[in-house]
């Protein structure tokens, strides 16, 4: 940061860096009333639990973690199917769609197609 300070600004970046340090000790990520639990691979808001294929959960999950950030087809391939998978970009296209499909009815979050560069995250909470 640069002085002098703007106090607005610092706490913006200590509650995202807590944030972030929340995410990783506890494998869980909370939008408003709803929780992503990496170690369950499962979705729950309130009573709904919903369990999720294992890339359906990590491509929501990626999303979810990095919210307003864009990531290319290519980069979605590589980070959850990794480099050497036989899939096309395709594969994501489908998974998103069932993403979609699935929390079609949350309000706390949406996935945004970019077009003609992939996909990002908006987060409702924020």
């Amino acid at each position: 940061m640069v002085k002098p300070i703007d106090l607005e600004e610092l706490l913006m970046r200590v509650k995202a860096l807590l944030r972030r340090a929340n995410i990783n000790n506890e494998h869980k990520l909370t939008i408003g009333d709803v929780v992503l639990d990496y170690d369950k691979l499962m979705v729950t808001k309130g009573e709904e639990k919903i369990e999720l294929p294992q890339k359906e959960f990590y491509l929501l999950y990626k999303l979810l973690s990095y919210p307003n950030k864009i990531f290319t087809r290519m980069q979605l391939m590589d980070d959850i199917w990794g480099m050497d998978v036989k899939s096309d970009e395709q594969t994501v296209n489908v998974h998103i769609r069932r993403l979609r499909e699935k929390f079609s009815n949350y309000n706390e979050f949406e996935i945004v197609t970019v077009r003609g560069l992939g996909y990002k995250a908006v987060r409702k909470d924020d």
